[in-house]
């Protein structure tokens, strides 16, 4: 079969793989749709440092059954239409033990820290495997995993109603993460440097938009959440985060990265500083937003391209000139 490989960083191909066995607990997925994401940019980039090489990215993905494990007793049956979860935890460390498991001391991911769905089919555990009621389509579903990030990093911020919150970056994740705020009681307001994204940003729930921090001539909101993952963006947007609130570091920077923050402020305004990691328990919730109307996907699939264009993907998502682009490993090139 035809999968992305990403043979060591900076080196990427399209190329003929072994095909997947589903092992007993296991089954096997055909890839429909399966999301670019920043992380897949830091795994092209060998930025992201619990990724092995050579590898098959992918890890936002939703697509069909084809074939079941010997021992799989979820009642996932070839056929079911389905998005994946793709988290990987052991179930025995310290952190799995005590419900924390997205900081899983031998944590895992289909598509970061083993072969995942930037290939016509994948292998995952059943247990990860979610139905798609049918008027769920396969794109909705591969915006299932990005949407189960934004909920889990809803819940850590904590967000009470009539709190002002500033999202600062408004691609996908950004639009995801204001529609959850904005469904919290939370008034938003979004920052991100293309108007395009902005006017989305309006239509999907935030009050006021801006195209920097420093446009908004020193505003000071209860909580920020910055989504761009770069060290002077952060810094800006902790800097607009008034006295006892909070700052949630949502976007992937670099391992080796770092940002000044003054540790005065966040003594003397006991502003709590909060980290986002993934997934825990959210992507049941992600699927009910999606099925159930409350979250909009239909404007935010900007590109649709085959699996042989997936460094063009990756072109386009590094520019930032889309919202989220599409790989269809079942369309031609």
């Amino acid at each position: 079969m035809r999968a992305v490989v990403v043979n060591r960083p900076g080196e990427i191909s399209v190329s003929d793989v072994p095909e997947p066995v589903a092992a007993p607990g296991d089954v096997v997925v055909e890839v429909a749709a399966c999301g670019v994401c920043g992380t897949d940019l830091h795994i092209a980039d060998g930025e992201f440092p619990p990724t092995p090489y050579p590898i098959v990215p992918g890890h936002e993905f939703a697509g069909s059954v084809v074939e079941v494990g010997g021992e799989v007793r979820s009642g996932v049956r070839p056929g079911d239409r389905v998005a994946v979860d793709p988290s990987l935890f052991c179930g025995y460390c310290a952190a799995c033990r005590s419900g924390r498991g997205n900081l899983c001391a031998n944590w895992g991911a289909t598509g970061d820290t083993v072969d995942g769905a930037f290939a016509q089919r994948v292998s995952v555990p059943a247990a990860n495997a979610h139905r798609l009621p049918d008027h769920v389509t396969f794109e909705q579903g591969a915006l299932v995993e990005p949407l189960s990030c934004a909920v889990h990093g809803v819940r850590r911020l904590g967000v009470e109603v009539g709190e002002s919150v500033l999202v600062v970056g408004a691609g996908t994740m950004g639009l995801l993460l204001i529609q959850v705020l904005e469904r919290s009681g939370a008034r938003v307001v979004a920052v991100d440097r293309v108007p395009s994204k902005l006017e989305l940003a309006k239509t999907l729930g935030a009050e006021r938009t801006a195209l920097s921090v420093g446009e908004l001539d020193g505003e000071l909101f209860d909580a920020a959440v910055d989504v761009t993952g770069v060290p002077a963006v952060m810094e800006e947007g902790f800097g607009a985060v008034n006295r006892g609130g909070r700052f949630l570091v949502f976007g992937v920077a670099p391992a080796d990265a770092r940002v000044a923050l003054s540790p005065f402020r966040i003594y003397n305004d006991e502003i709590t500083v909060i980290g986002s990691m993934a997934v825990l328990n959210s992507f049941g919730a992600a699927l009910d937003l999606i099925a159930g109307g409350a979250v909009q996907t239909e404007d935010l699939v900007s590109h649709r391209l085959p699996l042989e264009d997936f460094p063009h993907a990756l072109e386009i998502v590094r520019a930032g000139t889309g919202v989220k682009v599409h790989v269809l490993p079942g369309q031609g090139g």
